[in-house]
């Protein structure tokens, strides 16, 4: 069909990634006819080089780490060290089984689906293979990839990037980790699981500058306890080869050495030299500018993912995509509350947060108006028997909702689907007070924090 000139697919989307594809099969379920055209294999980033495959390498680091310390729960192991072989035949495994699936549900909703470079050649076609697909509405979602610092060129070699960490062939004995944000901690995370001497270089205050302090502070804590090495408030300068490895110099002139320099510095959008300007959509640093519909200037043309300047995350791409095909179908959709999406970073230990920190609670609200209450997991049974610490933060306006909820601890990723039920619906602590948690369980803590914060603490001092 996409080779039939007279064919006028309802949407044609650019990009076959979390964003694009999520509008795919929403649009097709709702009965619009769709084209999706991807340049390299349907599921994008998060599943071939992003969300699947860290997280299955953090799992194999923390199957490491349970080796190691197993005899402190009386288990008698002997770790005799880390295959990578076998860890990315397991990695590689379970992305292998999640696009056959996705394949199969692309292909059940009568897809038509298009291999190959897309380009936008007119407000409403894309041209591809060398022909032009037509449609009432295009979609674009050519999400991201790494980006790096102006003068550090990524080689592959020694200076690489998170989509080369993730086929490396061996463990490095170390490595420098340029940012200290969810990439950069969650590579030093497993890193060091793997055995690497790991230092994390964070221009800002802060490891995981965009959570609540207090998180921060706590992430920081932990990878001391864990021997991770970080410098923070100091800018990178330059990174230069020395005869075995890379040595990285600050703007203060300290300089560190390693086998590798892993540049996580974040990820920029993909829109140069795909037709996006010439065909009058408006472009800022190269991401694609939409309203809080998805809708760009161009009345025919949508926009989501990682290409337009919200979160960048997965779950958020799906839930834009889902918006657009919505919206496409004649539904009525309501515009994504950016804050009430729940973020997680996979290192060890989590880190998980939904709402909005203390400090911007305080700057809408005022200080005086905003309640803060810190549940420590010491106090929680399925924590301590998980041999995990950290805190569950809870962000109140006085006498009203709960509009931040952060964790740290392993496994409070699993918790931030209660939190956002809880930002989300605008909860009182009272009202979450009166549900019962099942005991013993780590989502007992956000439980308890309520009971807390509600007046009626349980397991925690007053």
């Amino acid at each position: 069909m996409a080779n039939d000139a007279s064919t006028v697919f309802d949407l044609v989307i650019l990009g076959g990634g979390s964003g694009g594809y999520a509008a795919a099969l929403r649009g097709a379920q709702l009965g619009l006819d769709v084209a999706l055209i991807e340049k390299d294999k349907v599921g994008g980033t998060c599943l071939h080089r992003g969300c699947i495959p860290t997280k299955a390498l953090l799992h194999a680091g923390e199957i490491a780490d349970q080796a190691r310390e197993s005899e402190q729960f009386g288990v008698k192991t002997a770790f005799e060290g880390i295959d990578m072989a076998g860890v990315h035949k397991y990695k590689d495994g379970v992305i292998a089984g999640l696009y056959k699936g996705l394949q199969g549900l692309v292909a059940s909703r009568k897809v038509t689906y298009i291999e190959g470079e897309g380009r936008l050649s007119s407000p409403t076609s894309v041209d591809v293979n060398g022909q032009r697909v037509q449609g009432r509405h295009v979609l674009l979602a050519t999400g991201s990839v790494p980006k790096s610092l102006p003068g550090l060129e990524i080689d592959g070699n020694r200076i690489i990037s998170s989509d080369h960490a993730l086929v490396l062939d061996r463990v490095p004995k170390s490595a420098i980790v340029l940012g200290g944000g969810v990439i950069g901690v969650e590579f030093a995370s497993a890193w060091k699981s793997f055995g690497t001497d790991i230092t994390i270089i964070e221009g800002l205050k802060h490891l995981a500058p965009l959570e609540d302090e207090n998180s921060s502070k706590l992430l920081e804590r932990a990878f001391r306890k864990r021997g991770i090495k970080f410098n923070l408030g100091t800018f990178f300068s330059k990174a230069e080869y020395t005869a075995d490895g890379v040595k990285v110099t600050l703007a203060d002139g300290k300089e560190f050495e390693a086998e590798l320099l892993l540049v996580a510095v974040g990820r920029g959008p993909v829109s140069a030299g795909l037709g996006y300007e010439e065909q009058g959509v408006a472009m800022d640093r190269g991401y694609v500018l939409v309203d809080e519909y998805m809708r760009t200037n161009v009345p025919t043309i949508s926009a989501v993912g990682d290409l337009v300047p919200t979160l960048q995350l997965a779950h958020v791409g799906f839930a834009e995509g889902i918006l657009v095909a919505e919206r496409l179908a004649g539904l009525k959709t309501v515009p994504i509350d950016y804050d009430g999406v729940p973020r997680v970073t996979y290192c060890h230990p989590e880190v998980a947060s939904v709402g909005i920190t203390e400090a911007k609670a305080k700057e809408i609200y005022g200080a005086d108006k905003v309640v803060a209450l810190k549940y420590n997991l010491a106090g929680n049974g399925k924590s301590k028997i998980l041999n995990t610490s950290g805190e569950i933060k809870l962000v109140q306006v006085k006498d009203g909702a709960v509009v931040g909820v952060h964790m740290v601890g392993d496994r409070m990723g699993e918790q931030v689907g209660e939190a956002q039920l809880i930002y989300n619906w605008e909860a009182l602590p009272a009202e979450v007070a009166q549900l019962i948690h099942a005991h013993p369980t780590q989502s007992e803590a956000l439980g308890e924090a309520h009971l807390a914060l509600a007046g009626k603490p349980l397991h925690s001092h007053d």
